[in-house]
């Protein structure tokens, strides 16, 4: 079949279009709300020029982030350092009126974040972009969309308006999962993936003890081990933790 047989005189959809035309059927396939968010974490770093990592960040009812779906595991930590500063663009993603967007193109020089812009710049992460979800709603908002570029002005020409829409279909994934309560989170796949982040503090946690590290360098530590062996860092984590007599 050809192409204009197959698409008729208007001819194929742009990459852009055919992206999200296979995201709609991929999310339609998730078998959770913790898959449709990893699934467009995934199609973010596609889509968004510029983009070498991507995470989805939710706010606890005392304001602290969560980090149900990372492309990296980076992306947690990133989460981590802002609930410990209080800073970040997560968290102004999530906090400020109007259209929820944050964003720095030089995070080294810590001139929007000063605490966390050049904390993150020591994770390798120098240009940052948040949405909020949902992107309109009044704050506070129950998260954040995140983009992170390894370059300074890494994002400059990420297509914002792309990275709405896809804002918009993950506020839409996590507000059906809410319901009226956030309570019904529990029931689903996200309270996992909390779970796995809280194994990876204990398991920071025994590193630091045994070995006499910093956080940074347990993680750094535990970040090595999940790329050397190609497993999940929150799996290395968790054997970590069960097995911390053999350390």
């Amino acid at each position: 079949m050809s192409e204009q047989d197959r698409y008729g005189e208007l001819g194929p959809p742009s990459p852009l279009v055919a992206e999200f035309v296979a995201l709609s059927e991929r999310l339609l396939d998730a078998p959770t709300v913790h898959d449709v968010l990893e699934r467009i974490a995934e199609a973010t770093v596609r889509v968004v020029r510029g983009a070498d990592l991507v995470s989805v960040s939710l706010r606890s009812r005392g304001g602290r982030l969560d980090t149900p779906a990372t492309t990296d595991p980076i992306g947690i930590r990133l989460d981590e350092l802002q609930n410990e500063l209080d800073e970040g663009p997560c968290l102004d993603a999530s906090r400020v009126p109007g259209i929820g967007i944050a964003a720095s193109a030089n995070l080294s020089a810590g001139e929007e974040f000063p605490k966390w812009g050049p904390a993150a710049a020591e994770l390798g992460i120098e240009s940052a972009l948040a949405i909020g979800l949902f992107p309109a709603q009044d704050p506070p908002r129950i998260g954040s969309l995140n983009i992170y570029s390894r370059r300074t002005g890494g994002l400059d020409e990420a297509d914002r308006d792309a990275a709405l829409v896809l804002a918009a279909h993950a506020s839409t994934a996590v507000a059906g999962s809410l319901s009226s309560t956030r309570a019904e989170l529990q029931v689903t796949q996200l309270t996992e993936a909390v779970r796995s982040r809280d194994v990876i503090g204990q398991a920071k946690g025994i590193l630091m003890e045994r070995r006499g590290v910093d956080a940074e360098e347990a993680f750094r530590i535990l970040r090595s081990a999940s790329q050397s062996l190609n497993v999940k860092l929150a799996r290395i984590a968790e054997t970590l933790t069960q097995r911390r007599g053999d350390l």
